[in-house]
């Protein structure tokens, strides 16, 4: 049987009469890549921010690791095991890879009694941003500023700052963009490690990296779920063919 660790069941978001998700549901299981794919405007990003908590929906249940956390706070599904990336970069640039990935893992290892305290002689953050830059391939550049890392290390800093909060759910919006093919390889590569022990989400516009590492597809038009399958039953979908992928 396989593992769900986050599930959305008949998740709608309206702003007025604006339908942004419209009664959409999904499983993500561990070991695999879950893709969501659709137009600008097809709702993605909204049902990220659902799932993740920024936004509550409107109608519509969410469960984490079995646990009801429709209601939750985004801190309170990031200490229970959902972390999330963005479209755009939100590292510190000023601040080296394993600042930036310690930062992140004091969100799991928060000890406001210790105010006075240096961030450095916090082991178990400490040991667990430099087990993240391990896994994203960053701890050659540890102590490198962030801000003059190339675009796509700056995009697995990211991810690296997702794995210091040790998340058992990792939600990713377009982690590609603006990548090269050399960057995107070592990007997917990279997801493929990551899914053995992680259930991902993955928005993206890249077809051909969509293809190349999912396991599943779902395809959004106007906020709602028009198919949901292995990525050649994608493919072969008429409905998803006319509506998003043409020749492709």
């Amino acid at each position: 049987m396989a593992e769900v660790l986050l599930s959305g069941v008949n998740i709608s978001r309206r702003w007025g009469g604006l339908v942004a998700v419209d009664s959409v549901s999904l499983s993500l299981e561990r070991g695999t890549v879950h893709a969501v794919i659709g137009t600008n405007g097809a709702g993605k990003s909204t049902l990220i921010n659902i799932l993740s908590g920024e936004i509550p929906p409107s109608s519509g249940e969410i469960e984490l690791m079995g646990e009801l956390v429709t209601r939750w706070t985004q801190p309170k599904r990031a200490r229970a095991g959902l972390g999330r990336s963005y479209q755009r970069n939100t590292i510190y640039p000023s601040f080296s890879v394993l600042e930036n990935c310690r930062l992140a893992a004091q969100s799991q290892h928060q000890q406001a009694w210790r105010w006075w305290q240096n961030a450095q002689h916090c082991s178990a953050s400490t040991s667990a941003a430099q087990e993240a830059m391990t896994r994203a391939g960053l701890s050659d550049l540890a102590n490198r500023a962030a801000g003059l890392l190339s675009h796509g290390q700056k995009r697995q800093l990211e991810i690296a700052m997702c794995l210091a909060t040790q998340p058992q759910v990792l939600l990713l919006d377009e982690p590609l963009a603006g990548m090269g093919a050399e960057e995107t390889d070592r990007m997917l590569a990279l997801l493929d490690e990551l899914k053995t022990d992680h259930a991902i989400l993955l928005v993206e516009h890249d077809m051909d990296a969509v293809f190349r590492i999912a396991d599943r597809i779902t395809v959004m038009v106007n906020g709602a779920v028009i198919a949901s399958d292995t990525p050649q039953a994608i493919r072969d979908n008429p409905a998803v063919q006319a509506a998003y992928l043409g020749n492709h």
